[in-house]
């Protein structure tokens, strides 16, 4: 018989990522939810002002003093009888590829947008990947402190730009900088807005019925007819909710709030999880995994080297899929089928972590890792055999050469670019069958190379010298009887391995791929690196 706490456990969970274009303030809607649940007590700021704190998320000394995320940041905390692992994911599109790979831990995902800039960019490109993989999307309207577009407006900007339909569960009084409130469409109630203190505690909600006879007065006769107005549009003309829709990705549930001033967060939080299910089932080659398994598994999807850098320490984060995790467990890596115990677990507040002794599907810990652990790996109680989806390699845009500045540095600078090659942090090449040695590093933004650059000479100690290369394009090469020596490449490009010995080929100009596969009979050439399920 099924354990009935191990039951109620897995239906506590919510596990989500947070995604936006930057500065839409996804970070700020972060500590506001951490706010809420209790985990901390004031919250910070994401940019860097001395007398304020720093967003709790961004625990990395270059976030902090840049004002921006850069890596993704893992989070847990319980809310209204739910316990809920937040993935604060970096907006800028230079560190996209992390997002990428955090977004296959989470079951739904938040798309914060500005009120004022609508769809963005990288709205788009983080859309897509969430479309992909059907993941439901929850949409919160930010900014409506400060002039907006218009919400009509905004709602056919997301049906269009980003082919979804939408349905306001709120709706904005007042988005020219007059922001005087929400209507809750599911209780029927105007929320006023109160403008308190900044946002650093929890916000007072003041409601009025929609036909309270005072209400015309608070709001201004003009205010509240152009809302009775709108209100009936939306309920005769607007679609029906439907939460399939919204569990198959086809429909997004809209917000509208101010991250910054705490108004909406607490509505949206708790329409957010009597929306959102528990951990689902998981792909493998073994079919799909379900959560209530007794067996315990899940998958490595990031690896973070210095987390604390007194220590040098290294974590492999784990999304649960299945089974109940045990402190001291003992179990199967199915890349190497080797037995590994599993000493000391952690849960985090970003950088902040304690040790725990269970934990549950839906969750994410992290793992001490002295280099047993890669990105992708699935860890098995029960089945050695055992492999969740791979997580897909995306191709670099930007390549550089790296050497140490000094030659003495050389074991700290080889030590450095394979820890954060295995984080996913930059990609490693080396060119077959030469006799120097020669480091080429590729990276999806060019920020990226910033951020090389600064953990090498801080978390390292190693200044490096970066030569850049004209080529902006990668393709791995799949080809029986694959010989380097031999294969016909083109003057603007250079063959190259992977970290893990993987053929590739680095080209300056796109047209150039055709030419190659012209000249090279039976050659498969791939933008995205990916082995298939076993």
């Amino acid at each position: 018989m099924m354990d009935k706490n191990f039951i109620k456990e897995i239906n506590k969970r919510r596990t989500f990522a947070i995604i936006s274009h930057p500065d839409a303030g996804k970070t700020t809607l972060t500590e506001k939810f951490l706010l809420y649940g209790g985990a901390i007590r004031l919250a910070g700021s994401v940019k860097s002002r001395k007398t304020q704190k720093h967003a709790v998320s961004d625990w990395m000394e270059i976030e902090k003093q840049r004002g921006i995320s850069v890596t993704s940041s893992v989070m847990q905390f319980n809310y209204d009888g739910a316990c809920i692992n937040i993935l604060d994911t970096p907006g800028h599109q230079d560190f996209s590829e992390d997002t990428y790979r955090t977004l296959t831990a989470a079951d739904s995902a938040v798309m914060v947008i500005d009120c004022a800039k609508g769809v963005e960019p990288q709205t788009k490109k983080l859309f897509r990947v969430c479309k992909d993989r059907n993941i439901p999307i929850f949409t919160f309207i930010n900014k409506l402190d400060r002039a907006g577009k218009d919400p009509f407006e905004l709602m056919e900007e997301i049906e269009k730009v980003l082919g979804i339909q939408s349905y306001p569960m709120n709706w904005p009084i007042g988005t020219d900088g007059d922001f005087k409130g929400v209507y809750n469409r599911q209780k029927k109630r105007i929320e006023l807005y109160q403008d308190g203190d900044h946002g650093q505690n929890i916000a007072k909600i003041v409601s009025k019925d929609l036909d309270d006879e005072g209400l015309a007065d608070i709001l201004g006769a003009d205010y509240y007819q152009r809302l009775k107005d709108e209100v009936e549009l939306l309920d005769m003309a607007g679609d029906d909710f439907d939460h399939d829709k919204v569990q198959n990705g086809e429909l997004t549930p809209l917000f509208f709030g101010s991250a910054m001033t705490n108004f909406g967060v607490e509505p949206f939080l708790e329409s957010f999880l009597k929306l959102t299910y528990k951990p689902e089932a998981r792909n493998s080659n073994q079919g799909l995994i379900p959560p209530e398994d007794p067996n315990f598994s899940g998958f490595i999807f990031k690896i973070q080297a210095n987390m604390n850098p007194a220590h040098r320490d290294r974590l492999a984060f784990i999304r649960i899929c299945s089974g109940k995790f045990e402190k001291g467990m003992s179990v199967y890596n199915s890349r190497t089928g080797k037995k590994i115990r599993l000493a000391q677990p952690q849960q985090f507040l970003a950088q902040d972590r304690e040790i725990v002794d269970t934990a549950y599907p839906g969750d994410i810990i992290g793992l001490h890792d002295p280099g047993l652990f890669k990105i992708s790996d699935t860890l098995s109680e029960a089945d050695p055999s055992l492999k969740y989806e791979k997580i897909p390699v995306f191709p670099p845009e930007h390549f550089s050469k790296i050497i140490p500045k000094n030659s003495m540095k050389r074991k700290q600078f080889l030590k450095g670019i394979q820890q954060l090659a295995e984080e996913g942090a930059i990609q490693v090449f080396k060119r077959p069958n030469i006799g120097i040695e020669e480091y080429i590093v590729g990276v999806v933004g060019v920020l990226q190379f910033q951020v090389l650059e600064y953990r090498l000479k801080n978390e390292y100690s190693v200044d490096i010298i970066m030569e850049s290369m004209p080529h902006r394009y990668i393709r791995w090469i799949e080809m029986e009887g694959y010989d380097p020596d031999r294969f016909n490449a083109t003057m603007d490009s250079m063959l190259v391995e992977d970290h893990e010995g993987n053929p590739a080929i680095i080209l300056q100009n796109e047209w150039s791929i055709g030419k190659i596969e012209d000249r090279n009979t039976g050659v498969v050439l791939k933008d995205i690196y990916k082995k298939d399920l076993d």
